[in-house]
């Protein structure tokens, strides 16, 4: 087995986890639920909800892998007591991390074909309609797509095949600090449009009315719930990277500069879109729609259109490509943990099983776009981002916690140790019952509530979603029971 790297330096985790979370949801879908409930009032229920889910959590992700140098093919096992069989569940990151790859790369393609449109100038000229046109015709041709996700794989891959100190930390720093950048340079251009005072109005001004509107709970819940998906928890994309972390530092404070990072990309992605969106009259959606119909559209308006869309696509790649590289990564050190290969050959092995996998999705939009497995207008990646987003996600990280606050797991005092290894913010030793009674209900709550909104919608077949559900709820009870059976055996 290789000796394990470790990051070079502090900034390089943090722009590192912080690129994992980075990701296109908060792009095409922060801004427009941010705007739909209540702008402002929506942002402070989201930031309460960072910290009363996404903190802890994170922490837990991180303390994990600190405390056991290991990603999560054997983390468990190493800290675990012995006879316990939390090991088994390791299964959930590692199909998570294969699964949320398997279409992930695909929409990584997508980003990079559309730079290279805005690139070359195929899209400038071009009318609304031709512009949805272009959109339509890329689905519809999957060695289109096919081609563009293999390169975003290639990229990934040699970013990792480096190593963790001159491949992943190195080069996803250039990335992050790049986005940045680029993000700060598109939200002051925006600023400068004409009328875009009102979409800043839209944006942040608390707008009560438009809570009431859309439901005190549903809001509360929409807010819940990003807050929860934002920082990508639950498979272990982020613990690999607390595996790689000197012990020089808390975990708390660590994990605040990940949150803080990630919350102004996704609040400066609205300072970019809402403001365009309302100069020239268009409506602020959600969705690859917004992106790939919408803000083309905005920058064939705009003077210099061509550089901004070229700047806001090159932006978009390195959001999914940071986010495919931490998975990757993941991946990786689960091979190399568990088989003890070297990294070049995880890597090789790797690449070859995400290539293949991530074909089912490519063709879900047109040689097998009659598969439609949640109902009408659904495809093979709808169902896969279901099992991933809706299931794979909240279990994982519920098994997190569980596994650092019950006493036939690590335990809270053993994570409370590591977490609190270092110097920096402290992580609160009162919050033991939050974590072990309350946090768990609301992430249970969240993942129910998910259910319940992805189905309730007519004409959406419920029954895949609904035997999907009854799996993971009895794969859940079952591993809670087969958890607890050696603290039950000792009395």
């Amino acid at each position: 087995m290789e000796k394990r790297e470790t990051f070079a330096s502090r900034l390089g985790f943090i722009l590192v986890s912080a690129g994992c979370a980075v990701g296109i949801g908060n792009v095409w879908k922060f801004p427009y639920i941010c705007g739909m409930y209540g702008g402002a009032a929506f942002i402070v229920m989201y930031l309460l909800f960072l910290i009363l889910l996404g903190f802890p959590i994170l922490v837990a992700e991180f303390a994990i892998g600190r405390g056991s140098q290991l990603g999560m093919g054997r983390a468990f096992e190493k800290l675990e007591p012995q006879g316990t069989k939390w090991h088994n569940l390791k299964w959930i990151s590692i199909i998570g991390c294969f699964l949320l790859m398997s279409f992930y790369t695909m929409v990584g393609g997508w980003m990079l074909y559309y730079a290279y449109l805005e690139i070359t100038g195929r899209l400038a000229g071009l009318s609304v309609e031709q512009v949805g046109a272009v959109f339509g015709e890329m689905l519809g041709q999957p060695q289109t797509m096919g081609l563009w996700a293999f390169i975003a794989i290639a990229i990934s891959f040699g970013i990792c095949s480096l190593g963790v100190k001159n491949g992943v930390e190195k080069i996803t720093k250039i990335m992050m600090s790049l986005l940045i950048v680029l993000m700060v340079a598109l939200a002051v251009h925006s600023a400068t449009l004409p009328n875009a005072g009102e979409g800043f109005k839209f944006y942040l001004v608390p707008n009560f009315a438009s809570v009431k509107e859309q439901g005190f709970g549903t809001a509360i819940f929409a807010a819940m719930s990003h807050a929860f998906f934002t920082l990508s928890l639950g498979i272990g994309a982020m613990e690999i990277f607390g595996s790689y972390l000197g012990k020089q530092k808390r975990l708390g404070g660590e994990a605040i500069n990940v949150m803080v990072l990630d919350t102004f990309v996704a609040l400066t992605a609205g300072f970019i879109i809402i403001p365009a969106c309302f100069a020239f009259g268009v409506q602020p959606d959600s969705g690859p729609s917004l992106l790939f119909i919408t803000l083309p559209n905005l920058f064939n308006q705009m003077a210099g259109g061509r550089i901004w869309g070229t700047m806001f696509f090159v932006f978009m790649s390195f959001a999914a490509l940071s986010t495919i590289v931490a998975v990757f990564e993941n991946l990786i050190a689960t091979f190399m943990d568990m088989k003890g290969w070297k990294r070049s050959r995880a890597v090789g092995v790797n690449f070859a099983i995400i290539t293949a996998i991530s074909i089912p999705a490519i063709l879900g939009f047109n040689v097998l776009s009659k598969i439609q497995p949640l109902g009408e207008g659904t495809g093979i990646m709808d169902l896969e981002d279901f099992i991933v987003s809706y299931n794979l996600l909240p279990l994982g990280s519920l098994l997190f916690v569980l596994f650092c606050v019950r006493k036939n797991g690590w335990g809270f005092e053993n994570f409370l140790k590591e977490a609190n290894e270092g110097t920096g913010i402290k992580f609160p030793k009162w919050s033991r019952a939050y974590m072990q009674y309350i946090l768990p209900i609301i992430v249970t709550a969240v993942y129910l509530k998910g259910y319940y909104d992805f189905f309730k919608p007519q004409g959406k077949s419920a029954l895949i979603g609904w035997m999907i559900f009854a799996i993971a709820l009895l794969a859940l009870i079952f591993g809670v029971s087969l958890l607890t059976k050696k603290k039950n055996t000792q009395g």
